[in-house]
């Protein structure tokens, strides 16, 4: 299993990642690190440099923003390795991503890191770039397909699932909950559901009272159980599975004058500060679990796809367990001295964070 405890980083190398960041966000694509990519071969040799091509398929969150942010501050760390980096933005759109993808297999990059949006739509032109003798390397999210090198995310179902045992059992097996997903139809958002569902079918004393989609915000959240809790004020759980939507449940339960109940949530910063207040205001009825996704994947990922290029032998389906933070640990993450925004499994810097989310 990977260490995923937050790392200190290289403060060195903070202000150029955050350049690149700025590069990447104000251009559909661009280069980002100089050099020319018609120098780059790519495979079979250390010595080698490389373009590589990194879709950013979402920045409409500060999980996903924190995702590109990643990949772009592991880029100056890889820096003697990468003669070139062409980054686009698919915001959230299936037939954007194939187009973006098409685009840098024109362009014969070495190797392309890509999150996709739609499992379906995206394995064709994966495939088309497998036929190129391009390295493709899939972050955060699969495809139906196995035409790619390699596969980096945490096991979502496992994701939801850890959280779900966790409230049954804070329950003592039974009681009424409310679930908050992401978004329908996303991939991760039903995987993890699936697994959380799995869970409370196996203990018939839990029922589900309702589910929401919080889409991964707070303020749509706070909404959605603001108008649950109207017609549900005597719910004794929630599944949550976003620390943002959590921290949207807690503020419309306290909206409410309902009064808290044990939580399950992310690592979001903004949650993990909420719940260190509500633990030293001596609250008695919420508890809570904070699994972890952490955006360093994106990092992950790139490593990957430089050891595949130099001819390394590297796991296909890196899948990793998700790991958690408890009362018992959250002193070792929360961050008080950083925003909000932040997701604290990283390995970003501390200015590389704030310049992000500043």
């Amino acid at each position: 299993m990977n260490s995923w405890m937050r790392t200190s980083g290289v403060a060195a190398l903070a202000v150029a990642a955050l350049a690149l960041s700025a590069c990447s966000s104000g251009d559909t694509t661009g280069d980002t690190t100089g050099g020319d990519p018609t120098e780059s071969t790519g495979g079979g040799d250390a010595a080698d440099t490389y373009v590589i091509g990194y879709d950013s398929y979402f920045v409409g969150n500060t999980w996903s923003a924190q995702l590109e942010a990643e990949f772009t501050s592991a880029t100056v760390r890889e820096s003697d390795r990468i003669s070139d980096v062409v980054i686009t933005q698919s915001d959230n759109d299936a037939q954007t991503q194939i187009s973006n993808l098409q685009s840098m297999i024109a362009r014969d990059v070495d190797a392309i890191i890509v999150t996709p949006i739609s499992p379906e739509g995206i394995a064709p032109v994966i495939e088309q770039a497998e036929a190129a003798g391009i390295v493709v390397v899939l972050n955060a999210s699969g495809a139906a397909t196995d035409a790619y090198s390699s596969y980096v995310n945490v096991d979502d179902v496992k994701f939801g699932a850890t959280g779900a045992e966790w409230l049954v059992e804070k329950l003592g097996g039974s009681g009424k909950i409310l679930a908050i997903n992401g978004i329908a139809g996303i991939p991760t958002s039903d995987l993890r559901y699936q697994g959380a569902k799995e869970v409370f079918d196996a203990n018939p004393g839990i029922e589900i009272v309702s589910t929401i989609d919080g889409s991964w915000d707070q303020a749509t959240t706070k909404t959605a159980v603001e108008s649950f809790l109207a017609a549900n004020p005597d719910v004794d759980g929630v599944w949550s599975q976003g620390g943002s939507m959590t921290l949207g449940a807690i503020e419309a339960f306290e909206a409410a004058g309902v009064p808290l109940v044990p939580m399950t949530g992310e690592d979001s910063n903004g949650l993990l500060k909420k719940w260190q207040t509500l633990l030293d205001e001596g609250a008695t009825t919420f508890d809570c679990i904070a699994v972890a996704k952490p955006t360093w994947i994106s990092a992950a990922a790139l490593e990957s796809a430089l050891a595949i290029l130099d001819g390394e032998d590297v796991v296909k389906d890196d899948i990793l367990e998700p790991e958690v933070i408890t009362k018992d640990n959250l002193d070792e993450f929360v961050r008080p001295d950083l925003p909000d925004s932040l997701w604290v499994n990283t390995r970003m810097t501390d200015d590389e964070i704030n310049a992000l989310f500043s």
